[in-house]
């Protein structure tokens, strides 16, 4: 059984991919006493009320992250949060970076600390691969959010809030996948567009997330950056299991993105530990009583995880299924 099973808990950015899919895992298998979602669009929280048939456990707070006050009258009772609130479009924050520094830096700092103040047990907020080595402005701000989870601890002391942070590639199924955009084009007959053709990602599934968050829950101390062991695909694969046969042409690679994804730096390496399914990359300095989790196999020094070095792999045919089981949910 789940710590969260029974409880009360709250989501930022809950009306998001992971928050639905949050919610529907929770009701379903947690049995939780109220669920809060907290997040600033109306209608997406309307539209929300309607899928889940005004479901009596679930509390709908209207707010934004960068109000600290509505965040600590939202987290009144709460006994886990998941913080999944971000902003995310690696072009707009280039753009507008001033404003990804407020809700991505300062936004999670006003989580972390009404999460404190109300005292709320454990806290996993959501990170990104973007956050690894950032070569742009988002995954700079999510790294910086990273680390203030992290320093949450320290400051944390003697309460009883403990927070960590997860970290996963692209997920499937998530707004901005790239799979329906393929799928479009090539019903209309269209080129598919490439980036670049040696280009490698991680995938994960929608509920493989979930269930990875809900799970580090129960495994964390607090400081801890967990990373899934989850498997890579090289784009002209994807293409070919998306849409067999259809024309691409390369676009080149835009500003601030990768040609393969990283999850943990090579600098991160001394303090990595490798379990069957996730790494735990521990805290650099912990001041709270943080204990090295039991079990774990130390990676070799200079390690990184990245998408085009994984030893797991997706092949045309796994990627298939793997939509097909996609579309069943």
């Amino acid at each position: 059984m789940s710590v969260l099973s029974g409880s009360s808990i709250l989501v930022t950015g809950a009306t998001g991919s992971f928050g639905k899919a949050f919610l529907r895992y929770a009701l379903d298998n947690l049995d939780p006493q109220r669920i809060v979602i907290f997040s600033r669009d109306e209608l997406k929280q309307y539209e929300l009320r309607q899928m889940f048939g005004d479901d009596k456990r679930l509390r709908f707070f209207l707010g934004d992250i960068r109000d600290r006050n509505r965040l600590a009258r939202a987290m009144h009772g709460v006994d886990y949060l998941v913080h999944a609130a971000a902003l995310k479009q690696v072009d707009t924050a280039e753009y507008n970076p001033s404003e990804f520094v407020n809700t991505n830096i300062n936004g999670s700092q006003n989580v972390l600390d009404a999460a404190i103040d109300a005292g709320v047990k454990r806290v996993v907020a959501l990170s990104t691969d973007k956050a690894s080595s950032p070569i742009n402005l988002y995954g700079a701000t999510k790294l910086v959010a990273d680390k203030l989870i992290i320093a949450g601890n320290h400051y944390a002391a003697t309460h009883p809030t403990r927070l960590s942070v997860v970290r996963y590639g692209n997920v499937m199924g998530s707004r901005g996948s790239v799979v329906p955009l393929f799928r479009r084009l090539a019903a209309e007959g269209k080129s598919l567009p490439i980036t670049d053709k040696r280009m490698t990602r991680f995938w994960i599934t929608l509920p493989a997330a979930v269930k990875f968050v809900v799970d580090s829950f129960d495994v964390m101390e607090g400081g801890e950056l967990f990373v899934p062991r989850i498997p890579s695909m090289r784009i002209m694969d994807l293409v070919e299991a998306v849409a067999p046969g259809s024309p691409t042409h390369e676009t080149g690679i835009r500003p601030g993105e990768k040609l393969h994804e990283e999850m943990i730096a090579s600098d991160d390496s001394r303090r990595t530990l490798r379990f069957p399914d996730r790494y735990v990359v521990q805290p650099v300095a912990a001041s709270w009583g943080y204990e090295t989790p039991a079990g774990g196999e130390e990676v070799a020094d200079g390690f990184n995880y990245r998408s085009d070095n994984n030893d797991l792999w997706l092949t045309i045919e796994d990627m298939r299924n793997l939509i097909a089981a996609d579309e069943k949910n």
